[in-house]
């Protein structure tokens, strides 16, 4: 996600920005990141009721599907709380080609992260895991 921010910082000081009003930029850029940052922590809290690890790089490490909180709307609160500080950061640079941010994000994620990530949640947990998958989308 950091590399993603830098990526678009860098985007926005050699791309032209747009000029809206202080009010809303400032508005929707406090809304969209508060949004995100309380799926995150939404997320963390869910895994810490369960007694289940937050650590992304060793899903193989779980105890349990948490399906509970915020996870009955979306598997990945967490990362889908990162595409809204991104957003966030978008629109606070006000520069439109900083959008493609958000979007290279969950392209990688999708690819890179929660693939790999599910694949091992099928391995540990199988059919509960599936059917968890089948009720619950991925990203909202």
């Amino acid at each position: 996600m950091a590399l993603v921010a830098s990526a678009m910082w860098g985007v926005a000081r050699m791309t032209i920005g747009l000029d809206p009003a202080p009010w809303l930029r400032i508005g929707l850029a406090a809304l969209l990141l508060i949004t995100g940052a309380w799926l995150a922590v939404a997320g963390v809290i869910e895994f810490r009721r369960a007694s289940t690890t937050v650590n992304p790089m060793a899903p193989g490490d779980s105890s349990t599907v948490v399906d509970s909180g915020v996870y009955r709307y979306t598997r990945n609160p967490m990362y889908l709380g990162f595409v809204f500080v991104l957003l966030a950061w978008a629109v606070w640079l006000a520069a439109p080609w900083t959008l493609l941010g958000p979007a290279a994000f969950v392209a990688w994620m999708n690819r890179f992260q929660i693939l790999p990530e599910e694949r091992a949640l099928v391995d540990r947990f199988g059919d509960d895991y599936r059917a968890y998958r089948e009720r619950v989308r991925r990203w909202v």
